[in-house]
């Protein structure tokens, strides 16, 4: 399989290193911890899932900017589970790059997808990367959002680290709604080199956070 071209491999290395940074500061040794970064992983997607609608018996619209933001989050902990196995390359992130299609998909297509997530990760207990793309395909949603969700994301909780979320004081609603709520939002005002991003995303954050 051949392997990401140089942006899309700038991209992945990016991630990896943010991702590694975040890890650290939740536990300097997290490698060694036993994690279970599989049960994250299929937690997310019953989260993930309710976002989108599930329930038969109940009107629900699906929030699409919710419903992506689960799938960051599942990335998350699916980077951290490929680099504490090593098993981070190229060739393995290279289905992640394809052209996502337009408009709307299917939703009895994307919720099977995330079923399959789900359950491919509890019998692996591990993460594996071809249900996470069919989830992807089947919303749609591509490499480059992911990327760019990933940073904003990865920013987010990094605030949560400072403001003491481990420790139970972080606040995550604020005025009456989740700080995800409050990311899309500021991710959608910014205007700023990509390179500023983390920074210029951190204290809009900082302004907005009641604590």
């Amino acid at each position: 399989m051949p392997g990401l071209d140089s942006q899309a491999l700038d991209m992945l290395r990016t991630m990896a290193r943010m991702q590694e940074a975040h890890n650290e500061q939740v536990h300097p040794d997290w490698r060694t911890q036993g994690y279970e970064y599989y049960r994250a992983i299929w937690v997310e997607c019953a989260e993930l899932l309710d976002h989108f609608g599930w329930k038969w018996w109940k009107r629900q619209h699906p929030d699409i900017d919710q419903v992506k933001l689960e799938i960051v989050d599942i990335w998350h902990f699916a980077l951290s589970d490929l680099l504490r196995a090593d098993a981070l390359s190229d060739e393995v992130a290279a289905p992640l790059v394809f052209e996502p299609a337009t408009g709307a998909g299917d939703p009895l297509a994307f919720r099977n997808a995330v079923e399959k997530l789900a359950q491919t990760t509890l019998v692996a207990r591990a993460f594996r990367m071809e249900p996470f793309v069919e989830v992807m395909r089947s919303l749609p949603m591509g490499y480059q959002e992911l990327f760019s969700l990933y940073v904003g994301k990865n920013v987010l909780n990094n605030f949560r680290q400072d403001h003491g979320y481990k420790s139970g004081e972080y606040q995550k609603l604020w005025a009456g709604r989740e700080d995800n709520e409050h990311l899309v939002e500021a991710l959608e005002g910014l205007s700023c080199d990509p390179d500023d991003v983390p920074d210029t995303l951190y204290a809009e954050l900082k302004a907005r956070y009641p604590g």
